[in-house]
């Protein structure tokens, strides 16, 4: 009897280390854009002769950062302000998720809802905040209500896309078997949205942040769209600079949440590859 050849571990594919040099040449693209930009921001106003009240060098914002965390208690702002966008974004993501199945599964209820949620999507949010300061005082609930109010709509707007265009011959061959109107929710409808309800997501993840700040800004003195206030007001631009870093990390780490559940629940749709398809 021949003897069976010897078993040989698979090498990575050609596509395979193509895509890791490419992986490795963007990180070094962007990590070599970050320092540029970290040069320009430090001698640039100096080089075109702008004065540091009105574009501070980068180490000003870094030692106005270093002070903020012990005189200004910058931490305690940014997590005030991080927890209202994670309650904005939950309470507007679920009510836009409910609205916009209900929307979807009803066309009347669309017909007669539609121009009143256009209304209010259209109204501007930045005028809702001092009525909300009025009537619920200067405390965590006009700002919460400011960011249900921006992430509200694309959540509700994508989820309705998707259950219109689910199709319906796959619905009628479930309802064939008998399903039950859970079974068909759960095997169908929602299985359906989570594409379009991601997308949205993503956008809200953003809005969020800003729908925040807006209330803080407006009314309040805590969270980071407070600090906004105050620093523009004593003419520190550094601290807002430092106050709009935070912000920015705040809506980049929600993003990032967005995506990383994004990938664990559709992890079954294929990627698109820069290198293209693999061999």
């Amino acid at each position: 009897m021949a003897e069976l050849a010897p078993t040989v571990a698979p090498t990575p594919t050609m596509a395979k280390r193509m895509q890791n040099m490419f992986n490795r040449k963007e990180v070094l693209i962007s990590t070599a854009v970050f320092i540029v930009f970290l040069i320009f921001w430090q001698w640039g106003p100096t080089w075109f002769g702008i004065p540091n009240y009105i574009i501070p060098p980068a180490s000003d914002v870094y030692h106005e950062f270093i002070r903020m965390l012990g005189s200004d208690k910058l931490m305690y702002h940014t997590l005030y302000t991080a927890k209202g966008v994670l309650i904005g974004f939950f309470l507007g993501a679920l009510l836009g998720m409910i609205i916009g199945y209900i929307l979807g599964m009803s066309p009347t209820a669309e017909f007669v809802l539609s121009p009143y949620i256009l209304a209010l999507q259209i109204a501007p949010k930045v005028a809702f905040a001092p009525l909300f300061v009025m009537w619920f005082g200067f405390t965590s609930t006009p700002k919460i209500l400011v960011a249900v109010l921006i992430v509200f709509f694309p959540i509700m707007v994508n989820v309705l896309g998707a259950i219109r265009t689910i199709d319906r011959d796959l619905i009628n061959l479930v309802n064939s078997f008998k399903a039950s109107r859970l079974q068909l929710f759960w095997k169908v409808e929602f299985r359906a949205a989570m594409p379009s309800l991601f997308s949205g997501l993503r956008i809200a993840s953003t809005l969020a942040v800003i729908g925040i700040v807006v209330g803080e800004m407006v009314g309040g003195n805590e969270g980071l769209g407070y600090l906004l206030v105050w620093g523009s007001g004593s003419a520190n631009t550094s601290m807002v600079f430092v106050s709009i870093i935070m912000l920015t990390l705040i809506g980049l780490v929600a993003y990032l949440a967005v995506i990383w559940a994004e990938n664990k629940v559709l992890h079954y749709i294929p990627k698109r590859s820069s290198t293209g398809p693999q061999v």
